[in-house]
């Protein structure tokens, strides 16, 4: 039975104006060091620069292997609820159903294009932004759409999902930092004690 293995991560940590940092530059060399090992068919990125200098970085480290874009991981939000939980209410504020709409295609075309299974092996890396991450962890653990809330993750950070025809989607491996040295690690997130 062949196994889609997707490697999700977040891009590395970026400035205001959308370009990778220093600090998101070797976020993104550990990443690339850190899947250099795997057998990775293609490398794959969300349109904007932030992610697309992540991808480079990443694919310097994969001899061989295709860097290229995939609209589908724009960052976008995902799924707006019906019932916006209290603490989520200035996030959404002002947030109207036009722009709601176009976040669900766009989660919807994600989930389409890459949350299933593969004809063969692949083994695929997806370089995208917070909101898609979490998307895609939602869906593969079938949860509640508006359980993308509050599904955070580090940059640089790996998420290992596989999907496999006749199978739930199995999630391997959720926002791990490992190959990121502490002072690297949660960096695009919220303050508070971090493990």
């Amino acid at each position: 039975m062949a196994t889609r293995h997707l490697y999700v991560v977040r891009h590395g940590a970026a400035d205001a104006f959308d370009e990778l940092t220093s600090v998101g530059q070797r976020q993104s060399e550990l990443l690339g060091a850190r899947l250099a090992g795997l057998p990775i068919d293609t490398v794959w990125h969300s349109p904007l620069p932030r992610a697309a200098r992540s991808a480079q970085i990443v694919g310097s480290c994969l001899p061989g292997v295709a860097v290229r874009e995939a609209a589908e991981l724009v960052d976008h939000v995902p799924h707006v609820p019906d019932e916006i939980p209290s603490a989520w209410a200035g996030f959404f504020d002002g947030y109207d159903a036009e722009e709601a709409a176009a976040g669900a295609r766009i989660a919807d075309a994600l989930i389409s294009r890459f949350a299933r299974p593969a004809e063969a092996e692949t083994h695929e890396v997806l370089v995208t932004h917070a909101y898609p991450v979490a998307w895609l962890v939602r869906h593969a653990l079938d949860a509640p759409p508006a359980r993308w809330l509050g599904l955070d993750c580090g940059n640089a950070a790996l998420t290992v999902i596989e999907h496999r025809t006749g199978l739930a989607p199995t999630l391997v491996l959720y926002n791990d930092m490992s190959h990121l040295p502490a002072e690297l690690r949660w960096t695009g997130s919220g303050p508070g004690v971090r493990p």
